[in-house]
Formats: C-alpha cells, structure tokens, sequence
C-alpha cells in the first residue's frame, strides 16, 4: 500500500514548477458568468411571453439547465475566492451565480470549503463521503433498500441525481446553521430562505406552465449535470485516514469544449491539490502531476466513470472496497484492484460480522 500524503505535500512539490499569475484571481472568469445570465434571462423571457410549442420550451428548458450548472460551477471558484478576493464581493458574486441551485454562499464556504475539502473520504467527518456498510447495518430502511436488485438500485440512484444536489443542499443547510455564531446566523437564513422565495414567487408571475420550463425543469437538468461530475469525483476512490487527492479524488475527461462552458471542473484532483488556485491553471497542475506521480494519478473518461458508478455499489466496506451486501460481492476502488473496463466483483472471504477497517 502505498504511504499517504496531505494535499499540502503534494503542492510543495508542484508549486516551484508553475508560473506565479497561477496564484492570483483571474476576474476575467465573470466575463463568462456575464454570458451565462444573459442566456438564462432570454430564455425565461421567451418562454414567459411568447406562446412556444412545447418542443421549443423543452429545447429553451435544456439551455437554461446547463446555464444553471455552469454558473453553479462557477460560483464554486468564486468562493474558493480565485476570481476576485474581497471577502464581500466574493460572497455576492457567489450568492448570484448560486441562485439557481438555491444554495448560500456562507453555507457552502461551510460545507464544502472548510469541511469537505479537510476531510475529503474521511468516514466520519467528510459530509459528502458515501455509506459504509457499519452505518446501512445500523438502519432498517437501508437495509431493506440494499436489499433491492443490483440493477433497480443502480437505476433509482442515477435517476436521483437530478434532484440529490438541491436535496443534499438542504440537508447540509439543517446541519450546519446551528454551527453559525447566533450573530450571522440570521444572514445563513436569509441566503438559504431567499432564493426560494424568489424562484417560487416568480410561479406568481409567469404562472405555473411557464414556471415549470423556466425554473423546475431547469434545475433538475442542472442537478444532473452537477451530480454527475460529483458523483465520479470521490465515490469511486477508497476512504482514507489521510487525505491524499491523488488517493482520495478522480480527475474526469471531457471534450475540450466542454471544459470551456464548464469551467474546467473536470479537473477534480487538481482542484483539491490547489482549491484557491483558478481551475483556468489546473492543466499545468495537471502536467506536472503526471510528471511526478503517474502511476497514482486517477484519471478516465467522463463516460467510463459514469458506467462504472453504475456497475459498482455505493456502500464502503473496510475503507478501501465496496459492498453490494445482498449478494455479499465486494469490489475494488481505484487504487485498490476496481479496473473500470471490466467490474470483477468476488465474494466476500471476512466473517459477515467483520466490518472493521483493515489495519
């Protein structure tokens, strides 16, 4: 097994060797946010005041759900604070381009800057790591939910992607106010409660029909194309004591264009090596990566990660495998024998009763 490193060390080695502009915000990334709400609002406008066939609705729904995850990726590098640096505009900028996947800024700073990205696979304290088998075996609902075929549970989680963002989103808010000083907690409310109230106002207005194509439609397109790069980041890779981003993360590919309307977010290990650094720099990260560590770089095509999400079980078993455990079949994660062109799952050899992390 090879030893762990922190991502701090893995950036010590990486930072001589690239340029020092890839240290500093890039305020140019909000020329394509810019572009982004300029789409979002001709499209509802179009849909609000012109009686469209429902094809055209449909296709107008499709670009303003991809708008919405791109702005959601990009407000994801405003509040890692590489586009600009004042705290106050950061978190405006932030709250903006996050509005359509109603999530605050303070609550996302929370959640995911100071607590996914510490404890990124950690069991316990990641919030965004998945099951282990101790936690299912502890719940009847879960247990009885495994129980269900390999292949409907497949479907149902992947079906569940165009709505587990906003969902998750709202967990972590319940989750994490209580952790506010009393004194800014009622702005968390107020970033949490406002969105919502706009987005539902706004049925008010353009009446439910229209309200369907402009806002709900829309974000369940923007929940599945942010679920799906979330889902390949981190839940084919083991759970780790130390948090390793080449152990603990998978970077995806995808076309070059794709990267250019989504803000290089593809570019997931990288990130989590420098998460303050503007991801327009991540393919130099990238570079010297492989330079460095090649054989412990995690990377595959976008479409092969997803195909693999499908063919493996969501459920952790001793850290470093997963577990389907109606068959009782444990297979690998990258790292640890999981060879995505070809899932070979084995049964469990451990008593079933063994569900401690390997030494």
């Amino acid at each position: 097994m090879k030893e762990l490193h922190s991502f701090g060390w893995y950036a010590s080695k990486i930072s001589p060797h690239l340029p020092k502009k890839a240290f500093k915000p890039v305020p140019a990334r909000l020329l394509g946010g810019l572009a982004y709400l300029f789409v979002v609002v001709s499209g509802m406008l179009a849909i609000s005041t012109f009686d469209l066939p429902l094809i055209l609705n449909l296709a107008i729904s499709l670009i303003i759900g991809t708008s919405f995850a791109a702005m959601g990726f990009l407000g994801h590098e405003i509040l890692h604070g590489t586009v600009v640096r004042k705290a106050w505009l950061r978190n405006f900028l932030g709250a903006v381009f996050f509005w359509p996947l109603v999530t605050g800024p303070r609550l996302w700073r929370k959640w995911h800057n100071m607590t996914h990205h510490v404890h990124t696979q950690d069991e316990e304290n990641d919030p965004d790591t998945w099951l282990s088998k101790d936690k299912v075996d502890r719940s009847p609902l879960l247990r009885w939910i495994y129980r269900l075929p390999f292949s409907v549970r497949a479907f149902f989680e992947f079906l569940s992607l165009s709505f587990t963002f906003t969902l998750h989103s709202t967990r972590m808010f319940f989750i994490y106010v209580k952790e506010f000083k009393v004194e800014k907690r009622w702005a968390v409310w107020m970033q949490f409660v406002l969105p919502w109230v706009t987005w539902i106002g706004l049925m008010f207005f353009v009446g439910l029909t229209n309200w369907l194509f402009i806002f709900l439609v829309p974000l369940l397109i923007a929940n599945a194309i942010v679920m799906g790069y979330i889902s390949t980041n981190h839940r084919l890779n083991p759970q780790v004591e130390v948090n390793d981003p080449l152990a603990n993360s998978l970077s995806v590919t995808v076309p070059k264009w794709i990267n250019v309307l989504h803000f290089n977010f593809s570019y997931h290990t990288e990130h989590h090596l420098f998460p303050s650094m503007s991801s327009k720099y991540y393919p130099l990260v990238k570079e010297q990566i492989k330079k460095k560590w090649p054989d412990l770089y995690h990377e595959m095509p976008m479409t092969s990660a997803l195909k693999a999400l499908w063919n493996t079980p969501r459920i952790y078993y001793n850290g470093n495998e997963l577990i389907d455990p109606s068959k009782d079949m444990v297979y690998g994660s990258l790292g640890h024998g999981l060879n995505y062109e070809a899932i070979e799952p084995r049964q469990r050899m451990e008593s079933p009763t063994n569900d401690k992390k390997k030494a």
